[in-house]
């Protein structure tokens, strides 16, 4: 039995992969339809380079930022050193620009549990915190989309609108129950490793763990951090809007970066491309942006805003003492993981 599934996880894998090239290419098919390469050519000789330097400059940024966040999240459970972090966090987004489904995610925590001596299962867990804060802010940033921009938006817009701000509240309610169990169930004494009577042992480790990022005082700086990460995100767009001449409003690239990133969200080709390029055609339709001056623009942010991260990416995979074959075993290593327990739940 175990061979068969040994058998299956390598074509799962493949066929996961396919899907998200398919959709990467159905997605590019769509963008390039109708595509002007003269007029494109065009623009690009008017690009202003110093705005394109402003706009990766706020982007590399963002993700100093996240890896500040994630210093901030594991502060109970020891002293993180910002630099191995920082590193961490690179080493994860050359990874995902490099291999399909977003493998990055949990190489950066392999990484840093490592380097930190904190256990993989806690890493992985703030990674799942630095997720559902995400969340939390994306329902935000929707609801000041919809009230301030003054543009007619969608339907569709604030039907997903209304349906992530729905999800949210739900899982806050979950989250703030849990924490409320755990105030009653264990009081003061409530230690990270503290075993519960009535619910599975593991289980109530991770409830325990995320009750001691959730109490911290280091939270409340990480939730400061994670205001500022979209901040410097939205800012690195609208400067690379500026640079190719498109003269749009401050809260029309948060719209713009807010539907990206929601298409984005789930794992796809490396580096998102083809559904980058879609979803920032989408967003940019919104304000009546011609489609072929969209798509170019498209290829244009995704070039300058991706460039960077691989030099830097492949700069910390470097410091972290891993090489490129060393970096796919591990990567390889992880999806069959993920298979094997998938298979045996």
């Amino acid at each position: 039995m175990n061979g068969t599934v040994q058998s299956e996880n390598p074509r799962r894998t493949k066929a996961l992969r396919v899907v998200g090239y398919l959709l990467a290419l159905a997605c590019l098919i769509w963008v390039l339809h109708d595509f002007h390469l003269v007029q494109f050519w065009r623009e690009l000789g008017n690009v202003n380079w110093k705005w394109v330097v402003v706009g990766m400059g706020f982007d590399v940024l963002s993700y100093g930022i996240q890896a500040l966040r994630w210093k901030f999240l594991l502060t109970p459970f020891g002293r993180v050193r910002l630099s191995r972090s920082i590193r961490a966090v690179y080493t994860g987004l050359f990874a995902n620009i490099v291999f399909p489904l977003r493998p990055g995610e949990v190489l950066r925590g392999y990484l840093l549990s490592n380097t930190e001596d904190i256990t993989l299962g806690r890493v992985l867990g703030s990674v799942g915190v630095e997720r559902f804060i995400d969340l939390v802010i994306a329902t935000a940033l929707l609801a000041m989309v919809s009230l301030l921009v003054p543009v007619e938006l969608p339907r569709r817009f604030h039907r997903v609108a209304d349906t992530l701000g729905i999800v949210t509240l739900v899982l806050l309610a979950i989250a703030a129950l849990l924490v409320l169990y755990l105030e009653i169930r264990l009081g003061s004494n409530l230690a990270p490793e503290a075993p519960g009577r009535r619910l599975p042992g593991k289980f109530m480790a991770v409830l325990t763990d995320l009750h001691a990022m959730g109490t911290a005082p280091s939270f409340y700086a990480a939730v400061l951090t994670s205001l500022l990460m979209p901040l410097c995100q939205v800012l690195g767009l609208w400067a690379m809007m500026f640079s190719y001449g498109l003269h749009l409003t401050f809260l029309a690239a948060m719209v713009v970066l807010v539907v990206i990133n929601l298409g984005v969200s789930l794992p796809n080709a490396p580096a998102n491309f083809g559904s980058y390029q879609f979803f920032c055609v989408v967003g940019l339709s919104v304000f009546q942006i011609e489609k072929t001056t969209a798509t170019g623009f498209s290829i244009f942010a995704f070039l300058g805003l991706t460039i960077p991260l691989i030099f830097l990416g492949f700069a910390a995979l470097l410091r972290s003492g891993m090489s490129l074959g060393s970096m796919r075993e591990k990567v390889t290593g992880f999806s069959r993981q993920a298979l094997k327990s998938s298979a045996a739940s």
